[in-house]
């Protein structure tokens, strides 16, 4: 059974490049832009990583989403709905990275479910 750990943070950006820069110079956050995916990513020391999303209608400035690990995207999407939660991004892809999914809980809450392809 997976460890159901918070395993990364998104947060929205209108300018990913100009908030990482911020993030790097107030917290020492190591930085790496993504260019072909309009991503940008981030470490913070020890603690739990993630990265900057592009603000659109869908993802508003000030969201903030929160990843969980899981072994199964979709047995895990398939629980939330059981359970009251609304699918919003089935199980995708991210190429060489894994899988993910977005849903949001029945307060209203965007969290995401990821699922790490094996490093080699």
């Amino acid at each position: 059974m997976t460890n159901h750990t918070i395993v990364h943070i998104e947060l929205a950006a209108k300018d990913r490049k100009a908030l990482s820069k911020f993030y790097a110079d107030v917290f020492g956050w190591e930085i790496e832009h993504i260019d072909g995916m309009n991503y940008t990513t981030f470490k913070a020391g020890d603690g739990v990583g993630g990265g900057f999303n592009p603000v659109t209608d869908q993802n508003p400035a000030g969201t903030v989403i929160v990843y969980i690990n899981t072994d199964d995207v979709t047995a895990s999407l398939n629980q939330v709905m059981k359970a009251g939660g609304t699918i919003l991004v089935p199980e995708m892809e991210i190429p060489n990275t894994g899988k993910f999914g977005i849903f949001r809980d029945p307060q209203g809450n965007m969290i995401g479910l990821f699922k790490s392809y094996p490093m080699p």
